[in-house]
């Protein structure tokens, strides 16, 4: 017996030097607002303090006098995400696009808690200090939720709305999440991501959310990692997002505002029937679907995506 007790004793005490080995060699602390401000932020950058703690980092392109485009991005990501669009709506428009909290270089004060109603007040006030006029919003993902709940919250800063496979409806007929997918979902899949390496999980999420685009190459993966590893982002995007998201047809007819759906066919995170559904119940909205696209048309098909949205934006602008 008492032989059988040491070989359980050193079992477990070389389980543990093996744990905590494996810590040490995967874990990734923060990396600092300023070394991520010097790799990522662009000549057009530009940072605000808003109420409440929030510094906010934002790239203003185009035009200053021209009408204004805001872009907002989704969960995980950040402004990067929209250069392809920039390029191609900065020709006509003042473009705007800024982080949310906890993404990007946007900081945070410590204890700030993602909720519905934050995100969207966090828009009012970012739009009230950078002293923007009325402008047409556009989101992708989380970003889109934040963009018909900002429209319908606020209707006196919004003139049209553009929807990139949105958040709101939930999923019918969506399949079954990959690994990666689920793991980072459950609690120590949370708490890995806080504190470990999680570099080859988010290039499989990537991969997967982008249809094995070949733009999800290391730099494209290094860039999604090393965001949101600045001080207190993994924090935030591992805490639930609280308030009542859920879009509904009676929700959305209180739009009246010019708007267009666009859509991945092949979206693997939200179902492509919900472009059918912000399009019936968004009075007059426009519903372009992108074959063999996945979630984020903006980079997988960048010049058509950006094209339809600018199209639309002249003539909204126009009315």
């Amino acid at each position: 017996m008492k032989l059988v007790g040491k070989i359980a004793a050193v079992t477990l005490l070389v389980l543990l030097l093996a744990v905590g080995i494996g810590y040490a060699v995967l874990r990734r602390p923060d990396i600092p607002y300023e070394t991520l401000e010097a790799r990522y932020a662009v000549p057009t950058s530009h940072f605000v303090d808003l109420p409440g703690g929030v510094r906010a980092h934002y790239r203003d392109d185009g035009d200053p006098n021209a009408p204004t485009v805001l872009l907002v991005h989704g969960f995980g990501d950040s402004f990067l995400s929209w250069s392809p669009w920039i390029e191609i709506l900065a020709r006509d428009f003042r473009v705007i696009t800024v982080d949310v909290p906890g993404h990007g270089l946007t900081r945070a004060p410590a204890g700030w808690t993602p909720s519905v109603t934050g995100q969207v007040a966090f828009i009012e006030q970012f739009a009230a200090v950078a002293k923007l006029p009325p402008f047409a919003i556009a989101g992708n993902s989380m970003g889109g939720g934040i963009a018909w709940r900002t429209t319908l919250a606020h209707p006196e800063l919004v003139r049209a709305l553009v929807l990139v496979d949105a958040a709101g409806f939930p999923n019918e007929k969506q399949a079954a999440q990959p690994f990666a997918f689920q793991f980072l979902g459950s609690p120590v899949g949370k708490w890995a991501l806080e504190h470990l390496e999680t570099r080859p999980l988010t290039k499989a999420s990537l991969r997967n959310t982008l249809l094995d685009n070949p733009l999800v190459n290391d730099a494209f993966v290094t860039r999604w990692v090393d965001v949101q590893r600045a001080p207190g982002h993994r924090r935030i995007l591992m805490t639930a997002v609280s308030g009542d998201g859920v879009a509904t047809p009676a929700r959305l007819a209180a739009i009246n505002v010019p708007t267009l759906v666009l859509w991945g066919e092949k979206d693997p995170l939200l179902d492509v029937a919900s472009s059918r559904k912000f399009g019936s119940a968004i009075q007059g909205a426009t519903v372009i679907v992108y074959p063999n696209v996945g979630h984020m048309p903006q980079l997988e098909t960048p010049t058509q995506s950006a094209s339809d949205a600018d199209a639309f934006l002249k003539r909204a602008f126009a009315r």
